[in-house]
C-alpha cells in the first residue's frame, strides 16, 4: 500500500480523497493555487504545496509544478480526481516515467478513451450502438457543414479533449452551426488546450444513463449498476440518481453488459463510467467513456456500500478487485443534488464572493461531500460547485423526501445558490414520476 499519496486537485473531490487516505493509514499532500490557500483540502492534508497563481492553467494543470511537488514530497502516487488533469495521458505518462503510479487507468486506456474518434470507431466495430457521427475531427466551418447535412440537423459540436458543459453547442441549420463551431473551438481550447472539435447527432427526448466500472490488472471487470444523469444544464448535471427510475431492468443488463465489453475492448482497469443516451424506445447508444471517478460517485456508493476511491486505491497497487458481481446488488435508492454558487434566474451566472453563513444538513440517510464553510471565499477562476447533497432511502420516494428535507436545513448566505431551483425541481410531479429526459431542466426553468 501506497504511504504518500498527493492529490492533484481541489474542492471536495479532494476532500473526498483525503478522507479515503486517512482512513487507509495513507499521508496526503495538497496541491493548491494562491486563490486556494485557505481551502479546506489545504487544512486538512498532511502536507500542502503551492503550485501557481490562481488561473487553472498556472495552477492544476501545470503539469511540472505537480510533479516538482509530488518529487519534493516524497509522494509515491498520485491521485487526480476528475476534471483538470484526470483524463489526460500525457500527465500520467509523465507519472509513470518520474516512476510515481498514476491512480487510475494505464497511459495507453486513457488515450484511447479520450480519443473520441477513435473509442466510437472501437465501439461500432465491436457492436456496440453509437451515436451517429463523432468520428471524425472537423477541421473547419467548412468540413463541419458538409458533415451536418449528412448527419441531418440538429446536430452537437462537442469538443474532442475534454467533458462537461465547455466546447459544447448545438446547432439546427448551416447559420446556426458556423456560430456554434467558432464558439466550441474557442471553449475548448481555453478549458482543455486543444480547439479539435466533431459533430454528433442530436437527439431529442433521450435520457442521459451512464453505468460505474470496476477494473483490475487481472483482465476482470465488474460494473456497479447504472445512475441517472437526465437533469442537467448546459450539459452540466445537476441531479443524479441511482437506480434509473426509466429503464427496465432487460434494458439494465443491456447497457451494463455493453458498458463491461466497452472496458474490456479498451484494455481498461481502475475506475471508469460508460455513457450511454437511451430514446423512448429503449435505443441505447453509446457516447464516451469517462476514465476517472466521476462528480456522482457518491450514488453509487450509497446503493451499493462500496467506497469507490479506496477501491480505486487499492486497483492502482496492483491487487486484484476484491468485489464479485453477484454482491453487488442496489440497495433501496440514492439521489445527489449538486448546489453551485450560481443564480438560475440569471442564467445561471456565476456567483463568486463571502459565504457569510454556511449550514450542512444532517439526519438519517444524508451525507454532503463541501469544501464550502462559513467565511470561505468563493473564488472567480474555477467550477462553481459548493457541495453535493446525497440522501439515501429505502426507496425513490424516500430518497426524494430526505434529500428535499436535506436542502431545505442547508443554509448558505452572501452568494445566491441553485438550492430554490433544485427544491423546485424536487417537486415537481412529473420528476416525482420519473418523467425526465435531457431537456427537462431547461423547460422547466422557461416555464417558471
Amino acid at each position: 500500500m501506497f504511504r504518500r499519496v498527493l492529490i492533484a486537485n481541489r474542492g471536495e473531490i479532494a476532500l473526498r480523497v483525503i478522507r479515503a487516505c486517512r482512513e487507509m493509514g495513507i499521508r496526503t499532500i495538497a496541491v493548491h493555487s494562491q486563490a486556494d490557500a485557505d481551502s479546506l483540502h489545504v487544512r486538512y492534508a498532511d502536507e500542502a504545496v503551492c503550485i501557481g497563481p490562481a488561473p487553472s492553467q498556472d495552477s492544476y494543470l501545470n503539469i511540472p509544478s505537480i510533479i516538482s511537488a509530488a518529487e519534493i514530497t516524497d509522494a509515491q502516487a498520485i491521485h487526480p480526481g476528475y476534471g483538470f488533469l484526470a483524463e489526460s495521458a500525457r500527465f500520467a505518462e509523465i507519472c509513470k516515467a518520474c516512476n510515481i503510479v498514476f491512480i487510475g487507468p494505464s497511459v495507453e486506456a486513457i488515450a484511447l478513451t479520450g480519443d473520441k474518434f477513435a473509442s466510437k470507431l472501437k465501439m461500432r466495430k465491436a457492436g456496440i450502438p453509437v451515436v451517429p457521427g463523432g468520428v471524425d475531427e472537423m477541421a473547419n466551418q467548412d468540413d463541419a457543414i458538409g458533415a451536418a447535412r449528412e448527419i441531418g440537423y440538429p446536430v452537437m459540436v462537442k469538443s474532442a479533449g475534454g467533458g462537461g458543459e465547455r466546447g459544447m453547442r448545438i446547432a439546427t441549420n448551416d447559420y446556426s452551426l458556423a456560430s456554434a463551431f467558432r464558439t466550441a473551438q474557442a471553449e475548448a481550447e481555453a478549458a482543455f488546450g486543444e480547439s479539435k472539435v466533431y459533430l454528433e447527432k442530436y437527439f431529442e427526448g433521450v435520457r442521459h444513463v451512464e453505468i460505474q466500472l470496476l477494473a483490475d490488472n487481472s483482465g476482470n471487470v465488474i460494473h456497479l449498476g447504472e445512475r441517472e444523469c437526465s437533469i442537467q444544464r448546459r450539459y452540466q448535471k445537476l441531479i443524479e440518481e441511482s437506480p434509473s427510475p426509466g429503464i427496465t431492468q432487460k434494458q439494465r443488463e443491456e447497457l451494463a453488459r455493453a458498458a463491461v465489453k466497452a472496458a474490456k475492448l479498451v484494455g481498461y482497469t481502475n475506475a471508469g463510467t460508460v455513457e450511454f443516451l437511451v430514446d423512448g424506445q429503449g435505443k441505447f447508444f453509446f457516447i464516451e467513456f469517462n476514465s476517472r471517478i466521476q462528480v456522482e460517485h457518491p450514488v453509487t456508493e450509497s446503493v451499493l456500500g462500496i467506497d469507490l476511491v479506496k477501491e480505486q486505491i487499492r486497483l492502482a497497487t496492483g491487487q486484484k478487485l476484491r468485489i464479485k458481481q453477484d454482491k453487488t446488488k442496489p440497495r433501496g435508492a440514492a439521489i445527489e443534488c449538486r448546489v453551485y454558487a450560481e443564480d438560475p434566474d440569471d442564467g445561471f451566472r456565476p456567483c463568486a464572493g463571502t459565504i457569510e453563513a454556511f449550514h450542512v444538513p444532517g439526519g438519517p440517510g444524508v451525507r454532503v461531500d463541501t469544501h464550502a464553510y462559513a467565511g470561505y471565499e468563493v473564488p472567480p477562476y474555477y467550477d462553481a460547485m459548493l457541495a453535493k447533497v446525497v440522501a439515501w432511502g429505502h426507496d425513490r420516494k424516500e430518497a426524494i423526501m430526505r434529500v428535499r428535507r436535506a436542502l431545505d436545513e442547508m443554509v448558505i448566505e452572501g452568494v445566491k445558490t441553485t438550492i430554490p431551483l433544485t427544491l423546485r425541481v424536487l417537486s415537481n410531479a412529473s420528476f416525482r414520476r420519473g418523467e425526465i429526459n435531457t431537456e427537462f431542466l431547461e423547460s422547466f426553468v422557461r416555464s417558471q
